[in-house]
């Protein structure tokens, strides 16, 4: 499966103007012809006639091509709709919701690509989500919604040097432990589990009382797990491919940089798909491609700093339909320790996360594939200096505010997709069981949080795209 930072700007959906349009020009033309024959033309010849039909039918060219933006631009508007039920249990309330599978959020967005010569060309994106209450924000209380920018950029491709962008785009390390050639992510991800119900909050077993901690803090508190990265404002450089190698480098921020190698291809009857990653910043805001969790401390050396590393690998049997997807990622932050939370203590400045996913993919129906699989995942989240778990919260048993000293989240799944091609469409049901751990560390001391309830989710959703 094609990459975004492989293919930028290709699509093969392309915005058509009606044809009401021309039937519109050459109708006032007939008008004005009829017009001219009837009540006569001033000063009207041949010559003058040949150039007004000519003139028209130039016109009219223009209104074919006007709904593409501009006859130097080939435009092309596409998107999707994904929604969902998703039903959870949290150990006490259940209930459903219909949202926005942040797999894959409902999306639309507009391409342009125009050729300066033979060997370059411009491009530009921009694309806007919609999430419609959202499947990863959304908790027990509160259901959530807008829209959101994910892209905006241009930029210049030349076939031999390669492609670089500017404006918000992805970045080297983004969907580096996401490599999947069985399309599932757009269900379900086995390695970015906060998009399937985490921004629900944790639940205690002692008391029905909720915590204020969402899940998916507990991987990291951007919830992005380890290795991975994000979209940001930047600068992005992509090789040309190479045997079906390429290389990915990005810079933006303030400052954060990382970069990647990425392989898919053929190794006999394999489909195969590689990638591994590396970064790191020095960036203490939100908005980041991948954000260091201990920021503006007054003990620290630096504002932020941190790195992360992160890889996946992803192999298709085409003959049987048998295939696997591994995933695996490592974060530091170097100013963890200085984290008032975590004084003459010594915290873990490092998070880690493996995921696998194994399945088989088949044509059995005339519709499409149809996908069937499993999933594992669990990740150590390690010290969190910039989520505050307060005093009086459901699951704090200090009794004072306190800071997050490590975490554990554990997933096991199972799901199905069928495809139908006829109509750009997928039919998905997803089940998710999570168990999760907290340590939690303030006043001095370090202490293991109330014991948590398990989280149960199921998604069923249909994708289609335009």
């Amino acid at each position: 499966m094609a990459t975004e930072k492989r293919e930028a700007g290709k699509t093969s959906h392309h915005h058509r103007s009606p044809g009401a349009c021309m039937r519109l020009g050459r109708s006032l033309f007939a008008h004005v012809l009829a017009a001219c024959v009837l009540f006569g033309c001033e000063a009207a010849t041949a010559a003058d006639l040949a150039n007004c039909c000519a003139d028209i039918e130039a016109r009219i060219a223009e209104l074919e091509t006007a709904g593409k933006g501009s006859r130097k631009v080939d435009l092309t508007v596409y998107g999707q709709v994904n929604q969902a039920i998703m039903a959870w249990d949290d150990g006490y309330e259940r209930n459903a919701y219909l949202v926005t599978n942040d797999a894959s959020r409902t999306r639309f967005g507009f391409r342009g690509q125009s050729k300066l010569n033979s060997h370059l060309s411009a491009s530009f994106q921009i694309e806007v989500g919609v999430r419609s209450l959202n499947s990863k924000r959304s908790d027990q209380l509160t259901t959530r919604s807008g829209l959101d920018l994910r892209r905006a950029w241009w930029g210049v491709t030349s076939k031999t040097l390669g492609t670089v962008q500017v404006g918000r785009a992805i970045t080297a390390l983004e969907e580096i432990t996401e490599a999947n050639l069985a399309g599932t992510n757009r269900a379900g991800k086995y390695s970015d589990v906060e998009d399937s119900g985490l921004g629900l909050l944790l639940r205690p077993k002692s008391t029905p009382t909720l915590s204020r901690v969402a899940w998916r803090r507990l991987l990291k508190h951007t919830g992005n797990q380890p290795g991975e990265g994000d979209v940001q404002s930047g600068i992005r450089y992509v090789t040309p491919t190479v045997a079906g190698f390429f290389m990915s480098i990005a810079w933006g921020a303030d400052d954060l940089w990382d970069a990647s190698l990425e392989y898919e291809g053929q190794v006999s009857d394999f489909k195969v798909a590689a990638r591994a990653g590396y970064g790191a910043s020095t960036d203490g805001r939100e908005g980041a491609s991948f954000e260091c969790v201990a920021t503006n401390l007054a003990s620290a050396p630096n504002e932020a700093d941190c790195a992360t590393l992160g890889g996946s690998l992803s192999i298709l049997h085409e003959p049987t339909g048998l295939y696997a997807k591994m995933a695996g990622g490592w974060f530091k932050d170097h100013n963890v320790k200085y984290a008032p939370f975590f004084a003459n203590m010594s915290p873990d400045a490092t998070s880690t996360f493996w995921a696998f996913e194994t399945g088989i993919q088949k044509d059995w129906l005339d519709l499409g594939a149809t996908t069937i699989f499993g999933q594992l995942y669990q990740v150590d989240g390690g010290a969190n200096a910039r989520l505050t778990v307060e005093a009086d919260d459901a699951i704090n048993p200090i009794g004072a505010d306190a800071g997050l000293y490590a975490s554990k989240v554990e997933m096991w799944g199972v799901g199905f997709t069928q495809d139908i091609s006829n109509a750009a469409m997928k039919l998905y049901v997803l089940y998710r069981h999570y168990d999760a751990s907290v340590t939690l560390a303030g006043a001095g001391q370090v202490k293991a949080s109330e014991p948590l309830e398990n989280l149960d989710i199921v998604m069923a959703g249909a994708l289609i795209r335009f």
